[in-house]
């Protein structure tokens, strides 16, 4: 029975340290703040509850194997999952609009034709047919293996479908995602569909590979899911799982220095001077924070996988409605961009600012357990904006306004909202940043095959033996399937050794 020192409780360090305490290890969470989660939050007040995090989960998969590895109860014995239909509803610049069934690729096809005219629905029903071909050639070494030692192959290797265009009397086949959508959509409006599944993770479209196709392919073949009580009941989930199998947790704890001892990692020093001696010390956190802990030592061996820099971040709007949710209102509406050009030079131009009128997700639960009674509704809205270190009250002042545009942009999808509102909250990159410690509030992407590896995320093994790296900023990055998938490889990793490839 090995020794084994977590740093920080967000979703993919606690399945990690869930995995290894079923495997007999002795396990111990380290977390700087007084509870768990990471960036999976929530926020009370009034009897209205929001998630401040993520709101809704795709691949369910993740967290269905990690429950069933990990004790008798299932997930569905702990949470309550809840199938979104519509999983979308798109409001387009040009007043058109849209709701896309789940999980069906015959009702979405139709829903676009019906919508957006005859062939719109065939060229985005070709498309997934392509990005389920990018899919299958990417979803083990980016989900379910440790990062290839010649991952390079990843990162130059295209997989998504070579389509053939003239273009300037030559042939060129896509690179970016804003070409897919630029040359096989062929419609304004299906490329702002497709580029908003690559903005809601920070990714600029015109710069993120082809390959990013898979991030619509996977909302569409595994369905988008929410939890009953919001996504912060997963998190709650996934921590008691950890105490029934004996993990320890130690709030308010932070710890200062990875230790070492003959050349490897040893444990764990804390703030207030108390040394925790480990085996193997997993440390889910941010770059920043894994290269303060570690001081003077190379976590990251030559020509390893770099960490991401440069990430936006997330602006967070918590709406108290007066007057219930009305029958048949869409769970998430996306309000696409007045001028998507704008907002992506904006948002990914040097120096960042912030568009007027942007993309926003607006989500309105069909859940009574968010709300004081049924005569009142939560509303969550969320944008992307710059990830920057808090400039201190003119920043606040700065997203103060734009929380403001965003109500305005947000009623487009609740028409009546300023008149329902009672009053809102807004959570900020630096909200952010306090909760996970990233530089600015940023929030990492899943990691995606080509692009030179510019979206490729480091390995959970280290250059230091004994140090592990899980959570979205190492293999295979953000999102909460992707961060559960972390824990399943650290685990592997630890339990088996470096032969470990993955489950099959």
């Amino acid at each position: 029975m090995a020794r084994i020192a977590v740093i920080g409780a967000g979703t993919g360090a606690m399945a990690a340290a869930a995995r290894l305490a079923v495997a007999g290890h002795r396990v111990a969470v380290y977390e700087r703040s007084e509870t768990y989660g990471g960036a999976v939050r929530r926020f009370e007040r009034d009897g209205f509850r929001f998630d401040t995090g993520p709101g809704l989960l795709t691949l369910p998969a993740v967290y269905r194997d990690l429950f069933v590895k990990t004790g008798k109860e299932p997930l569905e014995a702990c949470v309550e999952l809840v199938q979104v239909d519509p999983s979308a509803r798109h409001v387009f610049a040009d007043g058109t609009e849209v709701s896309l069934p789940n999980a069906s690729r015959a009702g979405v096809v139709a829903a676009l034709e019906e919508a957006l005219g005859p062939g719109a629905g065939q060229r985005w029903g070709d498309f997934l047919v392509r990005a389920r071909e990018a899919w299958d050639r990417t979803r083990r070494p980016l989900l379910e293996e440790p990062l290839w030692p010649n991952w390079p192959v990843l990162a130059e290797r295209e997989p998504y479908p070579a389509v053939p265009h003239k273009r300037l009397l030559r042939t060129r086949r896509a690179t970016t995602l804003a070409e897919v959508g630029a040359w096989e959509l062929r419609d304004p409006r299906l490329t702002a569909l497709l580029e908003s599944h690559a903005l809601a993770y920070g990714l600029d479209p015109r710069a993120a590979p082809a390959s990013a196709a898979v991030l619509p392919y996977m909302e569409h073949a595994f369905g988008t899911w929410y939890v009953r009580g919001g996504l912060r009941e997963l998190a709650r989930a996934v921590y008691e799982r950890c105490l029934a199998r004996k993990v320890e947790f130690v709030f308010g704890a932070e710890v200062t220095r990875v230790l070492e001892k003959d050349g490897r990692a040893a444990g764990v020093e804390l703030a207030d001077g108390t040394v925790a001696e480990a085996d193997f010390v997993v440390a889910g956190v941010a770059p920043e924070v894994l290269s303060r802990v570690v001081g003077d030592t190379a976590v990251r061996g030559a020509g390893e996988v770099v960490p991401q820099r440069g990430l936006p971040s997330r602006l967070t709007v918590l709406l108290a409605l007066r007057g219930g949710r009305p029958q048949g209102a869409a769970h998430r509406t996306v309000v696409h961009a007045e001028d998507r050009e704008q907002e992506l030079g904006l948002l990914f131009g040097t120096p960042s600012g912030l568009d007027s009128r942007p993309t926003v997700t607006v989500l309105r639960p069909d859940d009574p357990t968010l709300v004081p009674d049924a005569g009142h509704e939560a509303v969550t809205l969320t944008s992307v904006v710059p990830a920057r270190p808090d400039r201190g009250r003119a920043e606040t002042e700065v997203l103060g306004r734009h929380a403001e545009q965003l109500i305005t942009r947000a009623e487009r999808a609740v028409p009546d909202l300023r008149e329902r509102l009672l009053w809102h909250e807004v959570r900020t990159p630096a909200d952010l940043a306090e909760a996970t410690g990233a530089e600015g509030g940023a929030v990492p992407a899943p990691a995606l095959a080509a692009g030179h590896g510019s979206l490729l995320h480091p390995a959970n093994s280290t250059a230091l033996p004994g140090l592990f790296a899980v959570g979205g900023w190492s293999h295979p990055g953000g999102g909460l399937p992707h961060t559960g998938m972390s824990g399943t490889l650290v685990a592997g990793l630890i339990v088996e050794g470096p032969e470990f490839r993955g489950s099959r």
